[in-house]
């Protein structure tokens, strides 16, 4: 180790500091969780463990548990945004995957057999780990109506051009 080294870890425990190994992801108990689950798709329980670490350390969610549907090939999650809802399942994919209309049904189907809710998130998660979540619901779903517009109750008309 040379000094410059020594300086900077000895900087970091005076101020009380943890240093992480460079590997840390790979020792999170979440991680080798999802590992164990053994889905063969190591991209998506990478996608799966950030979600997972997003819902629990940003977003304050519940009861986050993973499972893994062999039958799927999928890593699941499935969690409580506040205390006494219902559980939501999520479905984190890295955003390169595509994913079929045939597929998310197959998903549904499964999930409904098992008597979760009628919806899911999907997480698309990006190379640069940002992440978007899109609820899906099976069939069509009337939108809510925007926040904000009023009906004026007049029309506009044209004035015609006589010639």
């Amino acid at each position: 180790m040379d000094s410059r080294e020594g300086e900077e870890s000895l900087d970091v425990l005076e101020r009380g500091e943890r240093q992480l190994p460079a590997n840390w992801m790979l020792q999170h108990p979440k991680y080798q969780e999802l590992m164990s689950l053994d889905m063969g798709d190591s991209a998506q329980v990478y996608a799966a463990f950030l979600v997972y670490l997003d819902l629990t350390e940003g977003r304050q969610w519940r009861e986050v548990t993973s499972r893994g549907s062999s039958e799927l090939q999928l890593v699941l999650l499935e969690g409580r945004e506040r205390e006494g809802e219902r559980a939501q399942v999520i479905l984190p994919l890295p955003a390169h995957r595509a994913l079929s209309h045939r597929r998310v049904q197959s998903v549904f189907r499964k999930e409904r057999g098992e008597g979760v809710a009628a919806s899911m998130l999907l997480c698309a998660v990006a190379s640069d780990s940002s992440l978007v979540y899109q609820k899906l619901c099976p069939g069509l779903l009337t939108p809510d109506p925007p926040v904000g517009i009023e009906d004026q109750g007049r029309r506009q008309h044209r004035k015609r051009r006589l010639r």
